[in-house]
C-alpha cells in the first residue's frame, strides 16, 4: 500500500506538502502545477489515506451525516448524488439516514453525533417533525445544516428558490389561458409550502386573477395527500380548470385520483407540479413540472457543513443558480370550454 512518503517521492515534494494538498488543508500554499503533480502521483500509486490515523490526529471522522425524510423518495436521488460528489472532493464520506428519528427521545442522530461517528449533519426534515424534535437536533454539539427550511434561532441553511418555482408553474397555466387555478399545497407549517404559496399568489396577482379560499388545499406532499386534495377541489361548485401541485409526489396522487373520478388530464383539467423526478416523465400522462436544482443543493449543503467544521463559518443560502426550469410535458393544455 502506497504511503505519503511514496507520493512525495514520486511528485518530488515534501511529505508535509503532500499531506496538506491531499487533505485540502488551508495552509497548502503550492502552485497549481505542484498540486496537480501531487494529485497525479497519488492517483498513479493508488494512494488511499489512513482515515483511522487522521481521525485520531484531528479528532475528526471525515464523515458527514445526510438525513432525509425518505431514502426511497425519487426527489432525493439528485440531492444525494450532489452531496456525495462534493464530500468526495473534500475527502469526506457521506452516511445516509432518515429523519424519522428527529423527535423528542429519538436517539439515532444523538448517537451519531454524541459518539463522534460524524463531524456534522445535513438534514432535510419531514413535515411530521415537531418543533421540539428540531430544537433537540439543533442543540447537538456538531454543526447542522438544514435543507429547505429555516429556523429563527439557527444560522446554517440551504434552501431552493421555491417562490420562483411555484410562480413559474402558475404562469405556465395562465399563459395557456387558464383563469380558474387552484393550489394543492403542503401543510400550513411547512416552510416550503409557505414559499410556494407566495409564488403562486405572485403570478395570480400579476395576472389580475382572483384566488378564492376554497381553491387552496394544505394537506401535504404525499400521493395520498394529492388524492385528497383533488377530491376536495372537485367538490367545489365552480371547479378549477388547472391545478398547481406544490410537490411532484402529491401530483402523482392527483393523477391517480383523476383517473378514479373519470377526469381526463389535460382535457378536463391541467396539472403542473413543483419539482421534477424520473417518476414525473413516467406517469400517464407525463407530468409538466418545474425542475429544481437538487443536485446543486446537495453540493452546496455539504460544502457549507465542511466549511463550518473546518473554519467555524456558517451562512444561510438560497440557491438561485441554476434557476428553476419549466419542463412542459403532456399534463397541461389550454382549457376546454365547459
Amino acid at each position: 500500500m502506497a504511503t505519503l512518503g511514496d507520493v512525495a517521492s514520486r511528485a518530488g515534494v515534501s511529505i508535509s506538502a503532500v499531506s496538506r494538498v491531499l487533505s485540502n488543508h488551508p495552509s497548502a500554499r503550492v502552485s497549481e502545477a505542484t498540486r496537480q503533480r501531487i494529485m497525479d502521483a497519488a492517483r498513479e500509486l493508488r494512494y488511499r489515506p489512513n482515515f483511522a490515523g487522521r481521525a485520531l490526529k484531528s479528532a475528526r471522522t471525515q464523515v458527514i451525516g445526510l438525513v432525509v425524510p425518505d431514502l426511497t423518495n425519487a426527489l432525493f436521488t439528485e440531492l444525494m448524488h450532489g452531496a456525495e460528489e462534493e464530500a468526495s472532493a473534500h475527502g469526506y464520506t457521506v452516511l445516509l439516514g432518515r429523519s424519522d428519528d428527529v423527535r423528542p427521545g429519538g436517539d439515532v442522530i444523538a448517537r451519531l453525533i454524541g459518539e463522534g461517528r460524524v463531524d456534522g449533519m445535513v438534514v432535510q426534515l419531514g413535515d411530521a417533525v415537531p418543533p421540539a424534535g428540531l430544537k433537540d437536533l439543533l442543540d447537538m454539539p456538531a454543526p447542522v445544516i438544514l435543507l429547505n427550511t429555516a429556523y429563527r434561532d439557527h444560522v446554517g441553511s440551504v434552501v431552493l428558490d421555491d417562490r420562483t418555482g411555484a410562480r413559474l408553474a402558475t404562469e405556465h397555466l395562465i399563459e395557456l389561458g387558464h383563469r380558474s387555478i387552484a393550489l394543492a399545497n403542503g401543510l400550513r407549517r411547512s416552510y416550503t409550502a409557505q414559499k410556494r404559496r407566495l409564488g403562486f399568489k405572485d403570478a395570480m396577482s400579476a395576472a389580475g386573477l382572483s384566488f378564492p379560499g376554497g381553491y387552496e388545499t394544505r394537506l401535504g406532499y404525499t400521493p395520498e395527500n394529492g388524492r385528497a386534495a383533488l377530491r376536495s377541489l372537485m367538490a367545489l361548485p365552480q371547479q378549477p380548470t388547472g391545478v398547481v401541485v406544490a410537490n411532484v409526489n402529491a401530483a402523482v396522487g392527483v393523477l391517480a385520483e383523476a383517473r378514479s373520478l373519470g377526469i381526463r388530464i389535460p382535457d378536463d383539467l391541467s396539472i403542473v407540479a413543483v419539482h421534477d423526478s424520473w417518476t414525473a416523465e413516467n406517469t400517464w400522462p407525463p407530468l409538466t413540472t418545474v425542475r429544481m436544482p437538487f443536485h446543486t443543493m446537495g453540493r452546496v449543503a455539504v460544502r457549507a457543513v465542511i466549511k463550518r467544521i473546518e473554519t467555524g463559518e456558517t451562512t444561510d443560502e438560497v440557491i438561485t443558480d441554476p434557476p428553476p426550469v419549466l419542463v412542459v410535458r403532456e399534463s397541461t393544455a389550454p382549457p376546454h370550454t365547459r
